[in-house]
């Protein structure tokens, strides 16, 4: 059986006067319901919106998809096998693999752990609010003390490379 679709590709008297007491142009949406096929598959029909101006005809048109071509999906599975293989030989240069796991474990739960304590704080009526406030109050301090002269963003650039050197020993 075939597919029923409703079509209405002609605007309304009140969109039409709307828009042209508006503009000098007249937009117009023709579109296309989606209504599943009463045969036993469901089959939906595209949904196609199309601004036209008062000149043209509005018309049903169907939205096409584009599918990628076999080197985009070649490339693709390459970098995934590449990233896969990576994965592998990090995984497979770990001497303790089991302090993976703990630490993991113990991310999980501090993560948990963080967001159970961050849902109580919001439930106090104005404890979010004061907390904003104070991190509006510290963004401006940081901005003033950092990167509004030259000299301090000098000394903010002077302290990072300091902590980056920490962190790479």
């Amino acid at each position: 059986m075939a597919a029923l679709t409703t079509s209405a590709s002609s605007c309304g008297s009140a969109l039409a006067t709307t828009a042209s007491s508006y503009t000098s142009r007249r937009f117009c949406v023709g579109r296309s319901a989606r209504v599943p096929r009463l045969s036993g598959s469901v089959r939906w029909t595209p949904l196609s919106v199309r601004a036209t101006t008062s000149t043209e005809q509005a018309s049903t048109s169907t939205a096409t998809t584009s599918i990628p071509s076999s080197s985009t999906t070649e490339e693709t599975t390459v970098q995934a096998e590449d990233l896969v293989a990576d994965l592998k030989a990090k995984w497979d240069a770990i001497e303790n693999k089991t302090n993976v796991f703990i630490y993991g474990g113990g991310a999980l739960a501090a993560l948990w752990f963080s967001t159970t304590i961050l849902g109580a704080v919001n439930s106090v009526p104005l404890l979010p609010k004061l907390l904003e406030l104070v991190g509006l109050g510290y963004s401006f301090w940081f901005v003033y003390r950092y990167l509004l002269f030259k000299e301090n963003r000098k000394e903010l650039t002077k302290e990072i490379e300091q902590l980056k050197a920490k962190l790479t020993e």
